[in-house]
């Protein structure tokens, strides 16, 4: 019956992972309502950051010498776009809808030094404009790599180019394509597309008219190509003109599937039978080793029940041994309940930010939903994070609760408060749009102490007034001498093997993960991120489970640091994996941004690291509970 079953999983399991690329990739809310317009209804562009994957520093649009409009008004911005460094404000590019326009002149600028030496770094370092028009990030086609005919996109357009005689030319000139569909029954459309292609080009004109500024190099029957026209240097005193073409195309893109072209990452094959197979490899090996150690206990209690006589019960060798401290409190007890605590938060906001980007509501349409969900969930699931610490300090028969309420509240994020202050101040340094304002930073703080805080005190107490959990047996005054341990038994080596499995259930996706974050694109495919989450939960349970039952049978009776670390050592795991990522898949350049992304990755880490050990320790204090309760104690 167990082997059908398992059987049965396997079989559902696959069936949702084959299924689960096209229903998620189509499955998402936009995040805002659709919008209609008009012909000749006025079209605003915004623009965006200005971003580098080579140097992972987000600058505002206008710290380049750019053509600015009379006035300069941000749009309005949650927590997620400030944390991302996302500064969104008008432009001075406005069309008029379903009209079609020609070298359309902007403003004619004229750089000085130091406008020429942005530009030049900038395009070193390729970094992208980035445009909005309706919510759609403008894009630039590009021919895939494999040849096919369909195409693919870059998100944002390059600032400039450098030639191999190390001159720098501008963008200078960009072609628009807006698509739109339209409705049938009426005049209304609505925008689902929104392309760019840039080109540099010198251009010409007998007399300037601020007012009304013509040039030769381009008209209603001459348009502007890449190549076709000679580029436009960048230099000190050199008089830059901006110009545009705007073309609207009808299509048959829904306004609902509009972002699916943007969600199509370049090599579109994702390796999804890659991610299958690590996953049913895992599943695999996790269900033999759960059956393996169900046969085993099963036989070890029966055993142990069986035992009648006295000379017997004296003979009894295994875990049943040290039934007298196993549930002896550990060294640093307090300092456990915190972690435990912490981890139950981090769980907590982990599984329900997940359930909600399943749902939708996380669509990355929804710029900076994602940030501000995971920053708004952490601060109420404090209520649980000191619960559960005061649950598992009452237990050790602890007094001192509002001293580990206090250490659940400030150690996990006053830690990583400090490094990313730290990172905050090098990007401050670095003049970055990236740097998190003062008002923010204060308002982090505020949700931290006037909401996060709190709640972990309302928590403790609710969960130090509950009864203690009594263990079920009871713990010799005298501790028991452990015997001396076998070499694979020795806490650091049996630690860093438990860490292997639940790390390998992750790192596939993983290299998605940092893929969308490190290098600019969009994060969409939360349904195997959520499949992969329940496959780490399963393999840190259970390789926490069988190390337990190891060192229980060795005599050793000090399991609760040992299960929380082996889970937990996954973390190591998952930075030397993201050092060797940016080693291998990173161009990073800058001794900033290579701090940067270190010190990012350490916060991930020990995140990881404090999530992945409270599911360790949590699976085996059920077990060890579940196993002495099974047996008869004289």
């Amino acid at each position: 019956m167990a082997k059908a079953d398992v059987g049965l999983a396997s079989v559902l399991l696959l069936s949702c992972l084959l299924l689960l690329p096209s229903s998620v990739r189509g499955f998402y809310l936009p995040g805002v309502a659709p919008r209609d317009f008009h012909k000749d209804d006025e079209l605003q562009v915004k623009v965006n950051k200005l971003s580098s994957t080579k140097t992972q520093l987000p600058y505002d649009y206008y710290f380049l010498d750019y053509c600015k409009p009379s006035k300069i008004m941000n749009s309005a911005e949650n927590l997620g776009e400030v944390l991302r460094g996302d500064r969104i404000e008008n432009s001075i590019y406005v069309f008029k809808m379903r009209r079609d326009e020609s070298c359309k002149v902007v403003c004619r600028t004229k750089l000085s030094t130091e406008a020429a030496k942005n530009f030049k770094e900038k395009i070193d370092d390729e970094y992208h404009v980035n445009m909005i028009l309706d919510n759609l990030p403008v894009a630039v086609p590009r021919q895939r790599r494999d040849g096919s005919q369909a195409l693919s996109y870059e998100h944002g357009f390059r600032v400039g180019y450098k030639s191999k005689d190390d001159k720098y030319y501008i963008s200078n000139h960009l072609s628009f394509k807006v698509m739109y569909h339209k409705d049938p029954e009426s005049e209304d459309a609505r925008i689902v597309g929104f392309e760019v292609i840039p080109s540099s080009v010198k251009h010409e004109y007998s007399d300037w008219d601020e007012k009304n500024p013509k040039v030769t190099t381009c008209s209603a029957d001459i348009k502007i190509t890449p190549g076709s026209n000679t580029p436009q240097e960048v230099a000190a005193d050199t008089y830059v003109v901006f110009s545009y073409d705007v073309t609207f195309q009808p299509s048959e893109i829904k306004w609902a599937s509009r972002w699916d072209t943007y969600l199509l990452m370049n090599d579109d094959q994702i390796h999804w039978f890659s991610i299958i197979n690590s996953l049913m490899i895992v599943l695999f090996l996790s269900g033999m080793v759960a059956m393996i150690m169900l046969r085993t206990l099963y036989r070890d209690i029966a055993n142990y029940n069986q035992l009648e006589t006295q000379e017997e019960a004296q003979e009894e060798t295994g875990w049943k041994l040290v039934h007298g401290d196993v549930f002896r409190p550990p060294i640093n007890s307090g300092l456990l309940c915190v972690y435990v605590g912490t981890g139950v938060q981090f769980f907590g906001m982990t599984l329900v930010t997940m359930i909600f980007a399943l749902l939708g509501f996380l669509s990355p349409s929804n710029r900076g939903g994602l940030m501000s969900a995971m920053v708004l969930l952490w601060v109420f699931m404090g209520l649980f994070a000191g619960y559960s610490s005061a649950r598992l300090y009452k237990m050790f028969k602890g007094s001192e609760w509002k001293r580990i309420t206090l250490k659940t509240a400030f150690i996990f994020p006053g830690i990583v408060f400090a490094i990313f202050f730290v990172l905050n101040a090098l990007i401050w340094e670095e003049k970055s749009s990236g740097a998190i304002p003062f008002g923010t930073m204060f308002a982090l703080v505020l949700l931290w102490f006037g909401i996060s805080v709190p709640l972990v005190f309302v928590g403790s107490y609710i969960g130090y007034k509950r009864p203690a959990l009594e263990d079920p047996v009871k713990t010799n005054k005298i501790p028991r001498q452990i015997p001396e341990q076998a070499w694979y038994m020795q806490p650091a080596f049996s630690v860093l093997i438990g860490g292997i499995l639940p790390f390998g259930a992750v790192f596939i996706e993983l290299f998605f993960i940092l893929t969308s974050i490190w290098l600019n694109q969009f994060y969409y495919i939360f349904g195997f991120l959520f499949i992969v989450f329940i496959i780490l939960i399963i393999t840190c349970a259970e390789i926490t489970i069988v190390l337990c039952y190891f060192q229980l049978c060795s005599e050793d009776y000090h399991w609760w640091w040992r299960a929380y670390l082996t889970a937990g050592s996954s973390a190591l795991y998952l930075f030397a994996y993201s050092t060797f990522y940016f080693f291998t898949k990173l161009e990073i350049t800058k001794v900033v941004s290579g701090i940067l992304y270190f010190g990012y990755m350490l916060i991930v880490s020990y995140a990881f690291f404090v999530l992945t050990g409270t599911i360790g320790f949590y699976a085996c204090f059920w077990f060890v509970r579940k196993i002495y309760s099974s047996v008869k104690i004289d």
